[in-house]
């Protein structure tokens, strides 16, 4: 009878169990690929598929969140795993839209920049050692702002902590530059508009290292009170996106980003004085004038 306890207690999967060793290679395979897709953008931007290497921002969007959630399912959530995925994505979200940036946005000014000759008037390159400045201060904001989150996940926060993000996640600001060159597409050829592109870019870094939160919306899903209005939402949403792919991932991309500063901007009107004065203060007020 105590071999057989024995028996049935070794069989039980452990840590060092085939079938568990096996789902622990499960999520480090998603975060391979989401670092392939960082390469493969990298290497589409230099060959100037632009809308190709958008499209691969956009699925290591998917695979950082496949990662994650698989490994918390099949309970293999390492601390190994966990600083892969945020080597993962400063690649992914940070170094990959920071060149394809540059290279869509603000390297086409005067032209294809293999065709063109490399002599700029002074204010296109003003422009460009500005587009310089902005796209790596993009790669260091992200990766700020990842270290601040691992940091932050690791001391225990209550509820309300949970349901936002402090400063705009860093895969938002990757999908907001790859939304928008995957719905033009061309090109920005004209100074005016790589400065504008400049602005963009700036403040999308500046987003990620503040402290305006953002809503997380991983609370939502199976275990919400209403799992079947999620399911219908979702399928709609893919439904749309896999139909109006540009629209939708550029509609998606700019309200989640304009969200923290929309609600950071009501916050501070609700807090700002509000006069009030009552009929009597009013009739003080007008007496010495009458009398005058």
């Amino acid at each position: 009878m105590a071999e057989r306890k024995h028996r049935r207690k070794a069989e039980v999967p452990g840590k060092d169990h085939p079938l568990r060793a096996g789902l622990s290679i499960l999520p480090s395979l998603f975060t391979i690929g989401n670092i392939f897709c960082a390469y493969f953008s990298v290497m589409s931007t230099l060959n100037g598929k632009y809308d190709q290497a958008a499209l691969a921002i956009g699925a290591g969007y998917v695979l950082d969140g496949l990662d994650g959630r698989v490994a918390r399912v099949t309970g293999t959530s390492t601390e190994f795993g966990a600083q892969l995925d945020s080597l993962a994505d400063v690649l992914t979200f940070g170094l990959a839209p920071a060149i394809l940036a540059f290279a869509w946005g603000i390297d086409w000014m005067s032209g294809n920049p293999a065709l063109r000759n490399l002599s700029l008037n002074p204010y296109e390159q003003h422009i460009r050692s500005a587009g310089w400045i902005v796209t790596f201060a993009f790669v260091i904001c992200g990766a700020l702002r990842l270290a601040r989150f691992n940091v932050q996940a690791q001391k225990p926060a209550d509820a309300a902590a949970k349901r936002y993000f402090v400063g705009l996640p860093i895969p938002a600001g990757a999908g907001l530059i790859a939304s928008i060159v995957h719905f033009w597409k061309t090109p920005i050829a004209n100074p005016g508009s790589a400065l504008l592109w400049c602005l963009l870019i700036g403040t999308t870094a500046f987003l990620m290292i503040s402290t305006i939160r953002y809503h997380n919306f991983k609370q939502l899903g199976f275990l919400s009170r209403r799992p079947r209005v999620v399911l219908v939402a979702a399928a709609v949403m893919i439904g749309l996106i896999f139909r109006y792919s540009e629209e939708m991932l550029l509609l998606l991309a700019m309200t989640y980003v304009g969200s923290g500063p929309f609600v950071k901007l009501q916050q501070m009107v609700r807090k700002l004085p509000i006069e009030t004065s009552t009929p009597g203060e009013h009739t003080s007020m007008d007496a010495p004038r009458r009398e005058h």
